[in-house]
C-alpha cells in the first residue's frame, strides 16, 4: 500500500508566530484516519517566526526529532543541555520520565522544522538529548540514517524505539531504493522537489504513507530533500 496525503489535506493550526501543519491527530486536529502509522504518532511541519518559539514545556516518555529545513532552532532542558540546530542538522529529545524544554526560533529570519514524534520501545527510559550535524552531501543518493533505535545504524542519534529516521537528497532522474518487511510501516515527505513511488507522485512537504512491501523505489522528478520514517 502506498498512499498520498498531499499537503493540502493536512491538519493545520495557526497561532500568529506558528504556522503548523499536522500530517496526524495532534492538539485541536482530530482525524480517526490519521492518528499515528505504526509507532510514529506526530509528524508536524512547523514555520517559527523569527525571534518566537515555544517557552518551556513538559513531555513525557515519546522520542521527538526535529529536522531542521530553514534557519534554525535552539533547545535548553531542565537537565542543564542547551544548544542550536541549523538547517540540516536534527536533534533528538528522549522524553522519558519527564522533561521539559523550550524550544526558540532566535534568528532574524523564520525557521522550518520537522517535527516527529515516536512512540518508544517501553515507557521510563532516563531522559536525554543531543544534536549533531548530517551534511548532504554525505546522503547524496542515498538514504543516510540521521535518528535510529538500531545499533548498527552508525553514528544515527540514537533513539528509544524500533525506529528509524533517514535522509536523502537525490537529483532529478536519480533512483533510490529502500528495503522495507511487509510488517513495517514507512512515511515519506519531500521537504522540497517532486518525487513517484510507485504509481504515486508526491510534491514537497506532502506525505507518503507506505506498508505491505518488500521495498520502496523512489524517483526523483525534480532535484528532492527526502526524510523517511520506518517504523514498527
Amino acid at each position: 500500500m502506498i498512499e498520498l496525503r498531499s499537503f493540502a489535506s493536512l491538519g493545520a493550526a495557526h497561532h500568529g508566530w506558528l504556522d503548523a501543519k499536522h500530517h496526524f491527530s495532534f492538539a485541536e486536529y482530530h482525524d480517526p484516519e490519521r492518528t499515528n502509522w505504526g509507532s510514529l504518532r506526530v509528524w508536524n511541519d512547523d514555520t517559527i517566526a523569527a525571534q518566537t518559539g515555544f517557552p518551556p514545556h513538559p513531555h513525557r516518555d515519546m522520542e521527538i526529532i526535529t529536522y531542521v529545513r530553514k534557519g534554525a532552532i535552539s533547545h535548553r532542558d531542565n537537565l542543564g543541555n542547551s544548544g542550536r540546530t541549523v538547517a540540516g542538522d536534527v536533534q533528538v529529545m528522549s522524553a522519558g520520565t519527564g522533561i521539559q524544554h523550550s524550544e526558540y526560533n532566535l534568528e532574524d529570519v523564520e525557521t522550518q522544522i520537522f517535527q516527529i514524534w515516536i512512540i518508544p520501545d517501553t515507557r521510563g527510559h532516563a531522559p536525554r538529548w543531543g544534536t549533531r550535524p548530517f551534511p548532504k552531501n554525505d546522503r547524496a543518493g542515498k538514504f543516510v540514517a540521521l535518528a535510529s533505535g538500531f545499533a548498527n545504524d552508525g553514528e544515527a542519534l540514537p533513539i528509544h524505539a524500533n525506529a528509524r529516521v533517514l535522509g536523502a537528497s537525490v537529483k532529478a532522474g536519480e533512483t533510490i531504493r529502500y528495503e522495507l518487511n511487509r510488517d513495517r510501516h514507512a512515511y515519506l515527505v519531500p521537504a522540497t522537489g517532486r518525487i513517484r513511488v510507485g504509481a504515486v507522485e508526491a510534491g514537497a512537504r506532502d506525505g507518503v504513507a507506505i506498508t505491505d512491501v518488500e521495498a520502496i523505489e523512489i524517483t526523483a522528478l525534480e532535484d528532492s530533500e527526502l526524510v523517511l520514517v520506518d517504523a514498527n
